[in-house]
């Protein structure tokens, strides 16, 4: 039977692979002109280089992800330390330190002053228990104590990179599950990734090699207009170019924006509320003892990603950002760049992207309009990452949902 697939962002191409893998014939349709959603990358003629939108981090622990990777043979195609060790530098004082977590889930780290975050106590790591277990409905800032030294210099910049919203004001059971999978069993969960040369080049390229050698169909620049329904169930698609019957036994798999999803579903309920992320790109050499990854406390940035050729920086919950004039920014980025790496003040040929509604804002409220996968419709199955994966809007969070979609429509086609 078959399985129409709306939307080739990573969540889409998660729930397309699974299926096509499995035997089902996919056609998967996106309204873009490329595959990839927020993760992609492009050629920038301003810098002569291709890029990515964004710098999308990604942790060993990550399950979902690495399973995909598997699928479509491109877990050789993320790059990071053999163990968990993070860079830190904080702009205003210069000071400069590195975490390093032991590799199980018991934190002898947290013992050594050499390890864990300079001019923290043992007993301040006590302060994340919390966070160990659900908090349905709270902040953070309701389940744990948001100031001091470990505050500022590790779960802020952490929880906010993770969130996408303001750490205090972000959801505690989502902060939780990123903790528990995460922080909470070792460092050997949370050695950082970055996708080698590109995103596009790790999750995209390899997925649409693998459909199409699987005989899945990919449609690119076909936007979906309408969902044609009849009592329970979705019974045509209308496309830009023209219109598709979907059949009694076939399945739609929804991978689209929330926004998208809203207009297309009567009274589906999504969240409304969104946060921006900026990127800025440096056509620069970094320095030859450059980290790959620098966390930075105290400044604009927060992120900052060496490669070659390149520097990269990342600003999470980015509104205050968005509408700024572009070379202002790019200066302003700069400005922290130059300071972690004792580099000229000089801008050197920059980009900057900016994404206004990269994620759902990651509060309590917010994450309680996140749809399940099932809806109302027995034949109509979302996938995204702002559906209700108990994640935030990560590139795991996305997989995991596309693989749920994929489980929720074998499933149909076993019944």
């Amino acid at each position: 039977m078959k399985v129409h697939v709306i939307g080739a962002g990573v969540a889409g191409l998660a729930a397309a692979v699974k299926l096509a893998q499995r035997g089902v014939t996919v056609e998967l349709s996106e309204a873009a002109a490329q595959a990839g959603g927020r993760c992609r990358s492009y050629f920038d003629p301003q810098l002569g280089q291709v890029i990515d939108n964004g710098n999308h981090l990604v942790l060993s622990g990550n399950t979902a992800i690495m399973a995909y990777l598997d699928a479509i043979g491109a877990r050789d195609r993320l790059a990071g330390p053999e163990r968990a060790e993070f860079v830190w530098a904080d702009v205003r004082t210069g000071k400069r330190w590195t975490l390093r977590p032991n590799e199980g889930p018991i934190p002898w780290w947290v013992f050594s002053p050499s390890r864990r975050v300079p001019d923290t106590r043992v007993g301040d790591y006590l302060g994340l228990v919390p966070l160990t277990r659900p908090q349905p409905g709270k902040r953070v800032d309701q389940a744990m104590r948001c100031e001091g030294v470990l505050w500022e210099r590790l779960m802020e910049p952490f929880l906010l990179a993770a969130l996408n919203t303001e750490a205090k004001s972000g959801s505690a059971d989502l902060a939780g599950a990123v903790v528990r999978e995460t922080l909470a069993k070792g460092g050997a969960a949370y050695r950082p990734r970055i996708a080698e040369p590109t995103l596009a080049a790790a999750f995209v390229d390899p997925a649409i090699t693998t459909l199409e050698s699987a005989g899945a169909t990919v449609r690119l620049g076909r936007r979906l207009r309408k969902l044609e329904m009849a009592e329970d169930r979705i019974t045509g698609l209308t496309f830009a170019d023209g219109e598709v019957t979907v059949g009694a036994g076939e399945t739609v798999v929804l991978a689209v924006p929330p926004w998208v999803a809203g207009e297309l579903v009567p009274r589906l309920t999504v969240p409304t509320e969104h946060r921006a992320i900026v990127n800025a790109h440096f056509r620069v050499t970094p320095p030859s003892n450059a980290e790959p990854m620098i966390g930075v406390i105290g400044g604009t940035v927060e992120w900052i990603f060496a490669f070659p050729e390149r520097i990269s920086v990342t600003v999470s919950g980015a509104d205050r950002l968005v509408d700024m004039d572009r070379e202002a920014l790019a200066r302003l980025l700069w400005k922290d760049v130059a300071a972690v790496h004792g580099l000229s003040q000089d801008l050197p040929p920059w980009q900057v992207v900016k994404e206004k509604r990269a994620t759902f804002a990651a509060t309590p409220e917010q994450d309680a309009l996140r749809p399940p996968a099932k809806t109302r419709w027995s034949n109509l199955i979302l996938a995204g990452d702002w559906t209700a994966t108990g994640l935030p809007a990560t590139i795991e969070g996305a997989v995991r949902s596309g693989g749920h979609a994929a489980d929720l429509a074998l499933a149909r086609l076993v019944v």
